[in-house]
């Protein structure tokens, strides 16, 4: 694949090339798209741990005396309920209750937030916060001074703790902290993509290769675009422009509960309430293939040849050995235990619905 000259590269692009990594266009990015392949990156990740430079991702940081109230009108979760410390899911909704991003906001201080964004709508959300900043309040992007890596996996834990001063053991899901790590200033968030636990290093960009080569020196296995696609999506975890969009309301995508309606007045709580009571006319469901055939994105759900639906994301599970998915499909079909098609190249392949939060640990029926 020939790659475009002027795709951005993370502080870590040296560090793909000499691991051998295939690397991809990917929002507007040179991307690793997978080093040893998909399969054995997703398995280290499920069984042990793995690597990921997610250094694309943008990182802004809102600061003033009105950076919580900017965050409470443009953000969709209650950042007030934020203390110094800890960080949440949120959503940026448009007027018409849709969605422009999902993002992590943290809090560092009480007039001091982190917020990370994804790479294909870092300039657009820039734009948008600093449009709604009131005087005294700042909106920098910082993505560019910075790196950002994630060290995803169940020994997650045990492979990071040697090389930083922050008590790994003590941090709660959702809680970070700042501290030595790899000998240099960073922060340590318990977040993360993939489903296992795990921790998410906010660093300056060349301390990020340092951090990088030590994790790697230690056998943390490097990990590339398609195993993370594929764990998220066997965790039923939604992505910018498959699962989610502008047009795609928080109700229908299942997400409500990172939506405080009863928080006051903020961008599109008007429409999202509206949607909530008429309900959705589809909904986002999780897919598990009855065969091995792929669901991807675009294809038609149908019940007895009737269009229901459509798949949003498909992967084949790595550890689990079965194609599985998540689509929308309308709401008179969307029940779990459900048995539907997918309509591949054609043919129809029977699949099962099932929520999208139980795709990892639902039972598989031969």
């Amino acid at each position: 694949m020939t790659i475009p000259d002027d795709l951005r590269r993370t502080p870590l692009h040296e560090e793909h090339i000499r691991l051998g990594a295939r690397m991809v266009p990917f929002a507007g990015w040179q991307m690793p798209v997978q080093y040893a392949g998909v399969m054995e990156e997703a398995r280290a990740v499920r069984q042990a741990v793995g690597l990921f430079d997610i250094s694309h991702m943008g990182r802004f940081r809102v600061a003033g005396s009105d950076a919580e109230a900017l965050l409470q009108q443009t953000t969709t979760n209650d950042v007030s309920a934020l203390s110094p410390g800890k960080a949440q899911y949120s959503l940026i909704p448009n007027e018409q209750g849709g969605i422009l991003d999902d993002i992590i906001v943290y809090r560092k201080a009480p007039s001091d937030f982190i917020v990370v964004v994804n790479a294909s709508n870092r300039d657009r959300d820039l734009e948008f916060f600093r449009a709604h900043a009131p005087s005294g309040t700042s909106v920098e992007d910082v993505s560019d001074a910075t790196g950002m890596v994630a060290v995803q996996g169940p020994a997650a834990q045990d492979a990071l703790q040697p090389l930083t001063d922050i008590e790994l053991a003590s941090l709660p899901r959702f809680g970070f902290a700042e501290g030595s790590v790899a000998g240099r200033q960073a922060t340590i968030c318990r977040t993360g993509y993939t489903g296992e636990d795990g921790f998410e290093v906010i660093g300056a960009a060349a301390h990020i290769v340092e951090l990088w080569r030590a994790l790697v020196d230690a056998h943390v296995v490097p990990c590339g675009l398609g195993a993370r696609d594929s764990l998220r999506t066997e965790a039923g975890y939604p992505l910018y422009g498959h699962e989610i969009d502008e047009t795609t309301t928080p109700v229908e995508a299942g997400l409500m509960w990172a939506v405080k309606l009863d928080k006051g007045s903020f961008v599109g709580r008007d429409a999202i309430l509206a949607a909530k009571q008429a309900g959705p006319s589809r909904k986002l469901m999780g897919l598990i293939m009855e065969g091995r055939a792929l669901p991807r994105q675009g294809y038609s759900i149908e019940a007895q040849g009737e269009p229901i639906g459509v798949v949003t994301s498909g992967a084949f599970s790595a550890t689990r050995s079965i194609a599985l998915g998540m689509g929308y499909v309308r709401s008179d079909h969307a029940r779990n235990g459900a048995t539907v098609d997918v309509v591949i190249r054609g043919t129809t392949h029977a699949c099962r619905l099932l929520p999208k939060k139980d795709l990892l640990t639902a039972t598989i029926t031969s």
